[in-house]
């Protein structure tokens, strides 16, 4: 237990460094505005992956779930991406209202911009990541990953933060701190290509991905981060909205977030046809369907929920402070915003989330 919190650990001690490399583009927070035009019409700017661990995203974009809850005089104007620094990014130039997000980056984007510019309202997902290596690079242990070479999908991202927490946990260094563990952040699509030419050993990934570098790519399992968590449970997934936009539009965000809670009930009472339209959207994003096995290994390997599971983020962030990797402990008392999830939830009568 000692060993799985200072795993976790490490990754809110890397969350400082990461996010000064990962946002270096970014001066400060710049509040994001939605545009209002004639007739009180309004763009709401949403940001979310073509991953599966961002499945409400899609289903409800693409079954119209969102639209029909915002109403019609709101334009949502839909952008995806790879990984969660480029939505932080996005967030502080103020071209983006709200997004479904990791929690590496969402630490990243309210510490950086000391506590202002953006709130946690929901969760999306919970488990979902894994790290999988290819069978001839040997690495069956952890001291086996000396002098290996691996990717994420984007520095800073929370894989990418697990993944150098893993390494610097077991005695490791990355070769950018004089060690000789290479981590390459890229593309997850490239990530894939990588791995079948055999030029990296093995990858941190969200689902789908971990699932196809084992189904298409002939990769293995060499750990599930479920297994770094107590029960197995820890957030992947969660949504982000802009401190403004909250302030200025509470009426939107609460219809997006009942919106968000029924995609959820739906996709767990349904998820034959919620795994179908997910797919469906994934293609039309990314130009290729997942193939069903790929879709069953993933799905099976996530929860979907909307409790953002805090106390994961906590627990990292305190036990981090305890055992010494973090010089000041890191105040993240407002990150949470749950008041709207909860009245959500209440008029549904489903138990809060805390």
């Amino acid at each position: 237990m000692k060993h799985k919190i200072q795993i976790r650990s490490m990754q809110l001690l890397l969350v400082g460094v990461v996010s000064a490399l990962a946002l270096t583009s970014c001066a400060g927070p710049q509040p994001a505005a939605a545009p209002v035009a004639g007739g009180g019409a309004i763009t709401m700017r949403i940001g979310y992956f073509p991953n599966i661990t961002h499945s409400q995203a899609l289903v409800g974009v693409a079954r119209g779930d969102f639209q029909k809850a915002v109403g019609s005089n709101v334009t949502l104007d839909v952008k995806t991406f790879n990984a969660g620094p480029s939505v932080i990014e996005a967030m502080f130039a103020g071209q983006l209202d709200l997004s479904y997000i990791g929690p590496n980056p969402s630490i990243n984007g309210y510490v950086q911009s000391k506590g202002e510019a953006l709130r946690v309202i929901a969760g999306a997902t919970s488990a979902g990541a894994a790290f999988i290596v290819r069978p001839d690079a040997n690495i069956t242990r952890p001291e086996d990953l000396d002098g290996k070479k691996f990717a994420s999908p984007q520095l800073g991202n929370t894989q990418d933060v697990a993944l150098r927490a893993y390494i610097v946990a077991h005695g490791l260094k990355t070769k950018e701190k004089g060690g000789t563990v290479e981590v390459i952040p890229t593309d997850n699509a490239q990530i894939l290509d990588l791995f079948k030419q055999g030029k990296i050993d093995g990858a941190w990934v969200p689902e789908p991905w971990a699932s196809r570098l084992i189904v298409d790519g002939g990769g293995k399992l060499f750990l599930d981060e479920r297994d770094l968590w107590p029960g197995g449970d820890f957030v992947t997934a969660n949504i982000i909205v802009s401190t403004k936009f909250l302030n200025e539009h509470p009426d939107l965000v609460k219809a997006w977030l009942k919106a968000h809670v029924e995609v959820t009930q739906w996709e767990l009472a349904n998820p034959d046809q919620a795994k179908k339209i997910a797919n469906d959207e994934i293609k039309r994003l990314t130009g290729k369907a997942l193939s069903d096995q790929v879709l069953d290994s993933a799905w099976t390997r996530m929860r979907i929920t909307y409790d953002p599971v805090s106390s994961s983020l906590f627990a990292s962030a305190d036990s981090a402070f305890v055992a010494g990797f973090l010089k000041q402990k890191p105040d993240l008392t407002n990150i949470y915003d749950l008041k709207l999830l909860n009245e959500v939830l209440a008029e549904k009568g489903l138990p809060a989330v805390k």
